[in-house]
């Protein structure tokens, strides 16, 4: 887990970049000048917000597009102020929040040739999926294996996220595989 040593610093950009929404209605801009090597690569991440255990919020980047630093203090602001399935944070909640962060490795490509093959190949725990398929596209990060740990069901799930039926089959369904260091 080579970012576990930097948790505090990750955790603290997060949370920053919500107190400064907070004022400033943006998020915190990073001095990438004063951070260690490893916050300056390129990754990707999900910045998720917890309030007494239910979600308040989750944003993040599928593909590595900025500086790991510049993207957790981004999607932290984001899944406090930009998550369209919840009202924007407001000051009384900050202390109530517990944020994790997910780093993602590169989603590769899985390759199947049935909903069972792909049922078959899919990790629960380890996986997280991007399902793409009739112009329509969701993800659930490894972590949702906690709430959804039959992969039956994580899958129908994960359709109807991408606003498909749960039990939607097509020869043109892609999905890709990643996993994620998850900081607490």
């Amino acid at each position: 887990m080579p970012y576990q040593q930097h948790r505090n610093t990750l955790l603290a950009l997060a949370q920053n970049s919500i107190r400064y929404g907070l004022r400033k209605g943006c998020p915190l801009a990073v001095d990438l000048n004063e951070l260690p090597e490893a916050l300056i690569e390129r990754r990707a991440t999900f910045v998720t917000l917890q309030k007494m255990g239910r979600l308040r919020g989750c944003i993040g980047t599928l593909m590595a597009q900025r500086p790991l630093a510049e993207d957790v203090a981004y999607n932290g602001w984001s899944a406090a102020f930009r998550d369209p399935r919840f009202h924007p944070v407001d000051e009384d909640e900050l202390e109530q929040l517990d944020i994790s962060i997910s780093i993602l490795s590169t989603p590769e490509p899985m390759l199947f040739d049935s909903e069972a093959d792909l049922l078959e190949q899919i990790r629960p725990g380890e996986d997280g999926l991007i399902l793409e398929a009739a112009g329509r596209r969701g993800t659930f990060l490894p972590s949702v294996w906690e709430s959804l740990p039959d992969k039956r069901d994580f899958l129908a799930h994960l359709k109807l996220k991408a606003k498909l039926p749960a039990h939607f089959w097509s020869d043109e369904i892609r999905v890709f595989r990643y996993t994620a260091e998850c900081i607490k």
